[in-house]
């Protein structure tokens, strides 16, 4: 139960941080989205070094399936990750709402840095882009922590730095979501478009996910 609170606690935190960021710096400008990608990367570094050693610091539902599909993990454990994750999203979500709606700064997103279709040509280049990015982004964790040929201690960092990069690349495309549970939370309280389109960036994600397990496994060393 530990490690389902902890995946809890961690995607909170890379929600509420990347996504605060999102509406309260702008992603309008370069600085923007450069300050944006920054946040949501340093979450994630800061969260693998906190909850790494309880769960393993998945806090994304790709990431969780990957790894079971790679044979790293139960799927009643990845069951429980998932539920974690979808909470913690949610929690953040409604944090994000709070929070907009005391403070006098104005949500420059909108929606509370919600994911969308529009910049990307709609649904299926929006589906394009997230897979594709998801794809790379958990390769990277499934390389880097790999038992016999990851980055060890260092894995966070990369895996941090990596999605630093993937935002810089489709932060002006879908708003990047890569992360189910990040775009679930934040389209509950905003609703309107950012939840009707919601379920690409859950399927795209998974679809990108399960696609990096199967290269994965083709490409890994043989234990």
């Amino acid at each position: 139960m530990k490690k389902y609170i902890a995946e809890c606690i961690g995607t909170f935190v890379l929600t509420f941080l990347g996504c605060g960021t999102a509406m309260f710096l702008g992603c309008n400008t370069p600085a923007g989205v450069v300050g944006t990608a920054i946040a949501f990367g340093l979450a994630v570094v800061a969260m693998a070094y906190t909850i790494g050693g309880i769960s393993g610091c998945h806090i994304n539902p790709a990431i969780t399936l990957g790894v079971a599909l790679s044979g790293r993990m139960s799927w009643k454990d990845a069951c429980g990750y998932w539920v974690g994750q979808v909470i913690g999203g949610i929690i953040a979500g409604a944090v994000l709402l709070l929070v907009s709606n005391v403070v006098a700064a104005q949500d420059l997103t909108g929606a509370l840095g919600s994911n969308g279709v529009a910049n990307a040509g709609g649904v299926g280049g929006a589906f394009l882009v997230e897979v594709i990015a998801t794809f790379l982004f958990v390769l990277v964790v499934l390389g880097t922590t790999d038992s016999k040929v990851g980055a060890g201690n260092f894995a966070g960092l990369a895996i941090g730095l990596s999605l630093i990069l993937i935002h810089l690349v489709c932060i002006n495309l879908t708003g990047t979501s890569v992360n189910p549970a990040r775009s679930i939370g934040p389209a509950l309280f905003a609703g309107g478009a950012a939840l009707a389109d919601v379920w690409v960036f859950i399927a795209a994600p998974l679809v990108g996910g399960a696609l990096s397990a199967l290269v994965w496994k083709a490409i890994a060393p043989a234990k």
